[in-house]
This record gives C-alpha cells, structure tokens and sequence, in this order.
C-alpha cells in the first residue's frame, strides 16, 4: 500500500517491484551484519527516515492487513503501541490516537476515515513491510471497512475483554471471512477489573469457530504483550499475491484532495509497474491522469522516488446543492462538522431519504424511462400510484447484541420499525443476538440512538444489505401557503403517513419565524390534505389612535389590513431556517 499525489494515481516503480516478487538484492542494513541482528529490534522514527530504502523489500516480507472491531474496544489504541513498537514514532505520553488526523476524530474520540500507516519490522534477521489499515468501529463507516478491507490480505479482529462480542465485531468477521482473509483474534484490555478474556475467548470460539488458543491477550493501553501481534501478523497473515510483468492493475481504496497537489490517491498495486511521470487510466471512466509524486504513509506522507455516489441537485429555496449517500445521522453529522471545520462551509441539511424502485405498468412508460423497473433517489421524482404496478423499498438485515434483560424493549422498538424478526441466538448466559430485517428507511436516522437509550448503552447494532421488498408507500408534500417545499417532500409507508405528517407540521410551526402575514402548513397526500397547522401573523391594533369618531373610518381601516394581509400572503415568501429542517428529519424516525 503506498501514497500516489498528482492529478491521478501511481506508485513508486520500487514500490511496484516488492509488491511484485522481483528479486531485489539483500536485505537490507542498518550499520551491522544481519547476522548480528537480534531476533526483533526496534528503530526510532528518526533512523528510519534516514535510512529508508524502498527498493529492498520483497514480496515475500510484506504483510497488508486491518485492524477491525466494534466502537471503543481499543483498535486506534493498539495501532499506537504497534506504531511506537516498529519505530515508526517515538515512544511518549502524549502518543493518543496518532492516525486520527482530523479535527472531528479528535473532538468526538472517534475514527470516522480509514488511516493507513506503512511499518518497518526487523524480525530475525529479516526486514518486514507491514502496512497497516486502522479502520473506524461505529457502524455508519462501515463502508469504510469494506473498503480497507479489499487492500488487504489478513485482519486483527480486537474484542474488548470486558464487553465482549458486540454487533460491529460479527459483522467485520463476517465481511473478513467473506473476502477469504486471515482472521487474528485479540483480546484486549485485559487490564481492567473486571476483564474476563476466559469468558471472551469462548464467545470468539462459539461464535467464529475460531479455536480460544490462537486468541492474543494484550492490553493496548499498557503495551502489555503487543510485541505477539507483530509476531503473528508476520506469521498467520500471508503475503499480498502480485505479478510484475502482466500489465498495470491496481486498487483505489481511499483518498484525499488537496487544492495545491490534486487527488492524493492510496492505492494496493496487483500486476505491472508504474513510476513518477507515467500516464494511468481509471478502468471505469477511461480517464487518463498523470502521477506527479509517489511515497508512502509513514504515518506522515514520505516521498520517494521510485517504487460513495454523488447526485447534483438544485432547488428555487435552497439554490444549487447534491444528494449524498450517508449511512446513518453520526455520518452525516460527522461529513456536516469536517465541511465547516476544514472548508469554512455553510450547509443546509434537509430530510433524508433512501433509494426506492417503482415497477411501471405501461408499455408507453417503460419505453419511455427504457427499463422497466425505475430508481427513485429524489422523493419529488416519486411517480404515482396510477403509473405503477407495485413499489420496492429498500431493506437490511440487522444484528442486534443485547444483555437480555432489555429483550423485551428492543422487539417492541423493532416492531414498531416495521421489522420482521429472523433469528434469535443465546451467545452466553447474559446476552442475546436477535436478528431482523429492516426497512432501511425506518433504521436510517435514530434507530441506533433509540437502541441505546432502551438499553442503557449496552446494545450494539449492524446492518446488511439484503436486497428489495414490495411495500404501500406513498409520496407526502409538505406545503407553506399553499406552495410544495420541495426540500422537506417525503416518500412514508401508507399506514405512517398521518402520524409522521402531523409530526412534521407541528415541529414546523414551532420552528418557522411569525411573519405578517398567516402561513398555513398542510401534509398532503396527492391533493388529500391529512394534516394542518397555522402559523399566526404578527398582530397591530389599527384602532388603537381612534378615539370616538364615525364607525365608518374604523371598518375602512379594518378592512384594509385585511387586504394588506391577503396580498401578502400570495406574494410573501416563507423562509425556512436550517434547523426547522433538523428537527423536521428527526421527527420522522420518530413515528
């Protein structure tokens, strides 16, 4: 795994050459004979970027692999004591969460982007290429897992030793053992008191089939029995499989943009070579980009010298804006609070929605949209009931890991999110795994945050894609004053229609600014209207400097600021603030 910089991607000719097999000279050394090297030793940051030669390492001594594992059970920690093992940093207290560069990782003490880091390990007498991927634990990046994950040939799956086995953590094995990786089972915090890696261990072996001796025991936080992961990295997790002389194949699994330097591009190099200066094409666009600097993460970027989907959409309220593919509300608050932090923007957040499927019913449509099963990403596009034979909605099947004194909770907030349940596991005395499968819609805002409220903070929650299902749904239009805002345009299921578009009318009304003039805020269903609420006009007493007098003067005021009010209203426009369009997306889910 390396770093490509330029208006495309690349990587180091060197770099193409180990990850090929090429015969390469001797190991590398560092002012003694390997003979005289200890079994492990360890370098300083400092030395190793002094001494760096890239173009000595074959094939056979590189180990690409991720650290996985559900939230806060200690992946960024180990990735610290592995980073300070290798030499790859200096050794000092302040050594916390060193891959989680941003801002937002930083603030909220959690990883929200894959970090990448290239390790140097001397280990009997040879020297080891460890590229290392510390991969995010909460379940709205998961897709950042899968992602790393197709970089890399082997994973460190860590289990707290207190918590145990928690959703995200079947869920990483699952995706490991799907793309056929070696799976290095750790145990960490083994330093707590009330750790019970016995008890872990046999979770880990009924679960995974994975026997309880090839567990590692470590605590991250105290560097206790680290050293024994660097060993079974090199020793369970096999080299990447490569060859030099077919033609150029490579693998983008993350990347950046800098406004200086272009696209800065990581990439796991599978056939060919390239160098700085060559020119490459993207397999899907066709496109061809020229690599300006290559190097590698060290975790800093160091040069050398040889080696989700976007919709643009517009709106008459909000102007020029796109629709993004999030996984959940942390996502999106996360992808909000880094546009802020590191781009100074201003965004408008509006109500989400997921992609559905209408099947139409006519041959003059069908040849019309050329297929006859159309995707609906924008609710607004959503097309009537008149013109289709059935809709499809989105579903996932869900895994839920909960002590089992809130079974009983969890199975009525599922039901109520239109779930259906599949499975139901005792994994020891205490806990229960339940499986559902989800309308992705019901699961997309604030199930995760509900799950947790029920449950005290014990349960843990992960998803799967699991294909389409026929459902009664309906497009509802929020309207102000008569006129369809086109932001706040919702598709529901037919039997929550009422409910959500009274919800939503009401947080409406609380959060829109009194004007002069009335605003009416209705929830229709086609031309039905299901749900009202009116926002009352700012009041002035036209009378008040009329004492006594004829009664005609006092109707003729009356009456035009009745008249004033009704030309308002048609030509007034209603301003909607961001967080009316906050609180109205958490009020769907709630309904």
């Amino acid at each position: 795994m390396w770093t490509l910089v330029g208006r495309g991607w690349g990587c180091a000719r060197t770099l193409a050459r180990w990850a090929t097999g090429a015969a390469l000279g001797p190991a590398p050394t560092f002012g003694a004979a390997p003979e005289s090297w200890p079994t492990c030793r360890v370098y300083s940051s400092a030395e190793f970027k002094e001494k760096l030669d890239m173009s000595r390492f074959p094939v056979e001594n590189i180990r690409n692999f991720s650290i996985v594992a559900h939230v806060d059970h200690g992946k960024s920690t180990l990735a610290d004591r592995l980073l300070e093992l290798t030499g790859t940093i200096d050794k000092t207290k302040n050594n916390k969460q060193v891959l989680d560069k941003l801002q937002v990782e930083r603030e909220r003490g959690i990883t929200v982007k894959a970090q990448t880091a290239s390790l140097f390990y001397n280990c009997e007498g040879k020297q080891y290429l460890l590229n290392l991927i510390d991969t995010p634990g909460h379940v709205d990046f998961s897709y950042e897992v899968s992602r790393s994950l197709s970089a890399c040939q082997g994973v460190l799956l860590v289990v707290d030793a207190n918590e145990g086995i928690q959703a995200q953590t079947v869920a990483n094995f699952f995706l490991a053992f799907e793309a056929q990786l070696s799976v290095i089972p750790v145990i960490n915090k083994i330093d707590l008191k009330n750790a019970d890696p016995e008890r872990v261990e046999n979770q880990i072996e009924k679960v995974f089939d994975i026997p309880s001796d090839e567990c590692i025991k470590i605590s991250a936080k105290l560097g206790t029995n680290v050293e024994s992961v660097l060993q079974a990295v090199i020793e369970r997790i096999p080299p990447p499989k490569v060859h030099r002389k077919n033609p150029l194949r490579a693998l983008v699994f993350d990347s950046t943009f800098d406004q200086y330097r272009g696209v800065i591009a990581n990439v796991a190099l599978f056939d060919g070579v390239v160098s700085k200066g060559d020119k490459i094409v993207s397999a899907h666009t066709q496109k061809t980009y020229e690599v300006n600097e290559v190097g590698v993460l060290n975790p800093n970027e160091q040069p050398t010298h040889k080696f989700v989907t976007v919709h643009r959409d517009s709106s008459l309220a909000l102007g020029a804006g796109w629709r993004l593919g999030f996984l959940g509300l942390l996502h999106m608050e996360v992808f909000n609070q880094r546009l802020e932090q590191e781009y100074n923007a201003s965004v408008i957040l509006t109500t989400p929605t997921v992609p559905y499927k209408a099947v139409l019913s006519s041959s003059k449509l069908i040849k019309e949209y050329r297929e006859k099963e159309i995707t609906i990403i924008n609710p607004a596009q959503f097309p009537d009931k008149s013109k289709v034979t059935e809709y499809l909605e989105p579903v996932v099947l869900g895994t839920i890991i909960t002590p089992d004194e809130y079974t009983g909770k969890i199975m009525m907030l599922c039901e109520a999110r239109r779930a259906v349940q599949k499975n139901m596991i005792f994994i020891d005395q205490n806990r229960v795994m339940l499986k559902y499968l989800f309308p992705l819609n019901e699961i997309v805002v604030d199930f995760y945050d509900s799950l947790k409220s029920l449950s005290s903070g014990y349960a843990s929650f992960d998803y799967e894609d699991a294909g389409y299902q026929t459902a009664e749904l309906v497009k509802m239009d929020i309207l102000l004053n008569g006129n369809t805002v086109e932001e706040l345009v919702t598709v529901v299921h037919k039997d929550k229609a009422h409910s959500i578009g009274k919800a939503i009318c009401e947080r409406l009304k609380d959060s829109l600014p009194r004007q002069l003039f009335e605003i009416a805020i209705q929830a229709a269903i086609g031309s039905k209207i299901i749900a009202r609420e009116t926002v009352k006009a700012y009041r002035k007493n036209v009378l008040a400097k009329c004492y006594g007098g004829d009664i005609t003067r006092k109707m003729k005021l009356l009456k035009r600021q009745a008249e004033g009010k009704k030309k308002l209203r048609k030509i007034g426009n209603v301003e909607v603030p961001k967080d009316a369009f906050i609180k109205v997306l958490k009020t769907r889910s709630s309904k």
